[in-house]
């Protein structure tokens, strides 16, 4: 018989080979076994303990001698039986008395021997068995964490994914947003360009229509005016007709008193010689009187012959067109003060903003292409309100040039009417300067009147006042010739602004209205001057230092030192390489094209002089 189990048993085969095992000790032995443990209550269970001695085993007849030495006593553990009383103890004695005889002693051992190890090995299975629950409790537990920590990741790892996908999703559709944008951008940018096009093609076709009823209106005018000279010229040959009757009546009746004025010849022709001796002195007089004066007008008037072209053919152009608007005033029906006084309202709201600069030019350009008012009339009304709105104080010139550029850009012959508004205001925009003389001029006052004095109040204006006034009118005019906007053409640009400089030196006297009209017009326009002529306009500024101040100086006029002083500072600290306060507008409008080097082929410097 096996005592040790087998190590690879399962828990089932092993509870049956228990089972088996017990079957067999009780089939084998008279020992009623197992026994059942059944503790009374108030009973303490205590071990039987049975000596057995070696004289007992070898001869079992000798039961009176007693040998001390014994064999190590064997422990029996005899729970189903329980002494109660004394009775008791006697049936127990009696019963193990029975067992002892019937049973043989080695037998008994044995029985005791594989009923311990019986016990122990069910109390070592006990043990594993529950060892092993306690590892599988364990492993569960330790899979349950695990799977729990398992799934816990999993779903961090589904809102990682969750949260990258919204993220890239937002991405695409920023992205797609963005491209959206752009593309409608692009598509209203080419509406912008498609409908400024289409606008720019109307107000072009308008200005051509206009411009053909003002020629006909001309040629309806011019054919009235001939019409009217036949007339004249009828009459005028009517009476010529009477006249000639009247004459040849006239010459009967000097028949008729021919005999009379034959007495009277020798004194007639007496007073006759002396009349026309008298005619003859006061003819010679009025001729060289008239000599004396066209000397004096050459002496007195200082410009340039191309200028004075242009400034009369600029003027002659104003005074047409203001007539041609007095005769439309006059077969107009509406009221045009309301648009004249929202076109200077329109002027005095200009600030150095690029959006201000577009908005009030594309609505006084739509004033202009109002087919409910002449455009003659607008275009001269916008023409005297920007130039007697630079006299005003807190005016932006630059942005006024901004304004002007882009307003004459779509209407050219406007330019023109300005320009000519400049000259009347300013005759230094010719540029020209005139001197006083005696038989030129009636009187003072005239000479003042004529270079640009108001007369307020039957008084003429200070000095002061028309120093600054004349600065004025040169900023403004300096701000419009060195104005760039990208995609705009200037037509009285840098390359004027170049022509205007090389007339004033040339053909100007140093003097205090030179002086600051110089002043002015070199803070403005210097820097884009250099920007572009470079070498040839260094050279312009040292024939003021060297030349102009130099007579400026030989002037000894105290009121020039200011003026000296500023010129002479704006050339010694190079003012001119630094862009002017205000010349870039809000969100710049200046364009980025670039400019050429070198002075226009159309002036040079010739024999310290230029043209």
């Amino acid at each position: 018989m096996a005592i040790d189990p087998e190590p690879h048993w399962k828990f089932d085969a092993l509870l049956s080979e228990l089972n088996s095992l017990e079957t067999k000790l009780s089939s084998t032995t008279n020992v009623p076994a197992p026994f059942t443990k059944s503790t009374p209550s108030g009973k303490s269970c205590k071990p039987f303990i049975m000596r057995v001695f070696e004289d007992e085993i070898d001869d079992t007849d000798s039961e009176g001698e007693e040998d001390h030495s014994s064999v190590a006593a064997t422990r029996f553990n005899c729970d189903a039986i329980y002494l109660s009383s004394d009775s008791d103890d006697e049936s127990t004695f009696k019963d193990q008395s029975y067992l002892m005889d019937e049973v043989r002693i080695v037998e008994g051992a044995l029985c005791e021997l594989t009923h311990e190890h019986h016990l122990e090995d069910k109390e070592e299975i006990r043990n594993k068995i529950s060892a092993l629950e306690t590892d599988l409790r364990s492993g569960s537990e330790k899979s349950t964490s695990a799977l729990a920590q398992v799934e816990k990741y999993r779903e961090a790892r589904n809102e990682m994914d969750r949260k990258l996908d919204t993220q890239y999703q937002r991405k695409i559709a920023e992205a797609l947003d963005n491209h959206l944008t752009a593309v409608q951008r692009d598509h209203e940018l080419r509406s912008q360009i498609e409908e400024r096009k289409i606008r720019s093609d109307a107000a072009y076709e308008e200005t051509k229509r206009r411009e053909k009823a003002l020629q006909e209106e001309k040629i309806r005018l011019e054919k009235s005016k001939a019409e009217s000279e036949a007339r004249l010229r009828a009459e005028e040959a009517k009476r010529a007709a009477l006249e000639a009757e009247r004459r040849a009546a006239l010459e009967a009746e000097r028949r008729a008193v021919k005999e009379t004025a034959e007495r009277q010849a020798i004194e007639t022709s007496t007073r006759v010689a002396a009349r026309a001796a008298q005619e003859e002195d006061a003819r010679r007089q009025m001729n060289a009187n008239s000599a004396k004066k066209s000397q004096s007008a050459s002496n007195v008037l200082w410009a340039a012959e191309s200028a004075l072209n242009l400034e009369q053919a600029r003027i002659q152009k104003l005074k047409e067109v203001d007539e041609g608007n007095q005769a439309l005033r006059l077969t107009y029906n509406k009221d045009l003060s309301s648009y004249e006084k929202l076109i200077g309202r329109l002027i005095r709201q200009i600030s150095g903003s690029t959006e201000v600069v577009r908005e009030k030019s594309r609505e006084i350009i739509k004033i202009f292409n109002d087919p409910h008012c002449p455009q003659s009339v607008m275009v001269a009304a916008f023409a005297k309100l920007v130039v007697s709105r630079c006299t005003s104080p807190n005016t932006d010139a630059f942005a006024c040039g901004h304004v002007i550029v882009l307003v004459t850009s779509q209407v050219p012959h406007a330019m023109d009417l300005l320009l000519a508004e400049f000259h009347r205001a300013c005759i230094y925009t010719v540029p020209k300067h005139i001197t006083y003389s005696e038989l030129a001029f009636e009187c003072e006052e005239a000479y003042y009147q004529a270079l640009g004095y108001r007369v307020i109040d039957r008084k003429l204006e200070s000095t002061k006042d028309y120093l600054t006034r004349l600065a004025s009118y040169m900023e403004l005019y300096g701000a419009l010739i060195q104005t760039e906007v990208q995609g705009v053409q200037n037509t009285h640009g840098l390359k004027e602004g170049w022509a205007w400089i090389a007339r004033f030196l040339n053909t100007l006297p140093a003097n205090r209205y030179t002086a600051v009209a110089l002043s002015a017009f070199l803070k403005m326009a210097g820097f884009a001057l250099f920007r572009k002529y470079k070498s040839q306009f260094m050279k312009v500024l040292s024939n003021i230092l060297n030349n102009f101040l130099q007579e400026l100086k030989a002037c000894e006029d105290p009121g020039l030192n200011a003026t000296i002083l500023e010129i002479q500072s704006y050339l010694e600290d190079k003012r001119f390489l630094k862009e002017p306060v205000g010349r870039a507008l809000q969100s710049s409008l200046l364009s980025t094209v670039s400019i050429p080097e070198g002075p226009d082929p159309d002036y040079h410097r010739s024999s310290g002089r230029y043209y």
